[in-house]
């Protein structure tokens, strides 16, 4: 009877809390804790996840766009939620689902302004966004004035946080520039903090610079990749437990004669009799094209087989010469064991770009 299976992602749950209770132990007592869950929760599931971390009593969400948002209150999420990348386009859906904005420009923050207005909004929950060296979002640390003169001039927003994003808190040899990011966000925030009769809370660590950065952790730090497994850095990865496994199975396996090719445009030709292995996942499903032609691998019966030919939309092709394994046979893309980051690495991108490139289409289970 064939043992065949299909392309599935486990998410393990009690790896959420493991990661979730180490990050939590690493921070003062009164410190909260912000879960990113922006792109599926790192290409895993953000309502499962998200419900999960709400059950941990995580303090605050955060997403990348207003939809994701909408998507996490729909499945019953009622802790904050902060949108990091708000667009005005979305700001009365925002309102409607009571998702919390970044506000980084003048421009965005007198266009939301506006539609509180509108929407008859009082106090509505905002967080100002200051760029201090990453130079993607954020107002310029000297708005602090004109931010604060346009605060005082209505009532229909609140500031909730003041926050920056540190650029490079996992890089040793960045940490001067680190150091002068963490003063800059201190400067600015106290200054505009100054200016209001009120304490919003001030957050600027990610994952790493949790870790690295102790003295930066203000009123709460932001982790993303962290609750997923990876902490970019071999010896904080120790403690972490990567969340997701990437499995397949073996569909069919080809037997080709010295001379044959494979796949599309013959990328590859075999220069001895070779056995491969045929699996039910390619670039639709996340398997970026470089990891083939031998630069990419998956695991089957606890050996390295290297991807062969070019990747295809729904399938890859792996060399399975020197391994005793037969159609239906489970195969590992990545797990708890064999890491994501390493993967990634050989094609010279990270952990985040792997995971999050998961097709929605592949299964999700999940356990705890």
């Amino acid at each position: 009877m064939s043992k065949f299976r299909e392309t599935v992602l486990d998410i393990d749950l009690k790896a959420v809390t493991h990661n979730f209770n180490f990050i939590t132990s690493k921070l003062q007592e009164n410190t909260k804790l912000l879960a990113v869950v922006k792109a599926f929760a790192y290409g895993s599931d953000a309502q499962e996840v998200a419900k999960h971390l709400e059950r941990l009593n995580v303090d605050y969400f955060a997403v990348a766009y207003a939809h994701e948002g909408v998507a996490l209150r729909k499945a019953g999420v009622t802790t904050s939620i902060l949108v990091l990348h708000s667009q005005p386009i979305n700001f009365k859906l925002l309102i409607e689902y009571c998702l919390e904005p970044s506000i980084y420009s003048m421009r965005v923050l007198n266009e939301f302004i506006t539609i509180t207005t509108k929407e008859k909004q009082k106090n509505y929950p905002v967080h100002i966004k200051f760029n201090t060296g990453l130079n993607r979002l954020g107002f310029n640390v000297n708005d602090s004035n004109e931010i604060a003169a346009t605060l005082e001039s209505t009532e229909n927003i609140k500031v909730a946080s003041i926050f920056s994003h540190l650029a490079a808190s996992e890089a040793k040899e960045e940490k001067l520039f680190t150091l002068q990011q963490i003063e800059a966000f201190k400067k600015v925030a106290i200054a505009l903090k100054n200016k209001l009769n009120y304490n919003p809370i001030l957050h600027l660590c990610n994952t790493s610079g949790i870790l690295n950065y102790p003295e930066a952790h203000f009123d709460m730090v932001r982790s993303g990749i962290g609750l997923y497994g990876f902490g970019n850095n071999s010896e904080i990865d120790k403690n972490l437990k990567p969340i997701s496994t990437l499995k397949t199975c073996i569909s069919q396996i080809h037997s080709l004669k010295k001379g044959d090719s494979l796949g599309y445009n013959r990328a590859f030709i075999a220069n001895k009799d070779t056995k491969t292995a045929t699996l039910p996942i390619g670039h639709a499903d996340g398997i970026n094209r470089a990891f083939g032609n031998k630069k990419g691998f998956v695991f089957i019966n606890n050996k390295k087989a290297y991807i062969i030919g070019n990747v295809c939309m729904d399938m890859i092709m792996v060399d399975v010469t020197d391994i005793n394994c037969q159609e239906g046979d489970e195969v590992i893309i990545f797990d708890a064991n064999y890491n994501a980051n390493t993967l990634a690495e050989s094609v010279n991108s990270i952990s985040y770009e792997l995971l999050t490139s998961v097709s929605q289409r592949i299964k999700r289970t999940f356990y705890l």
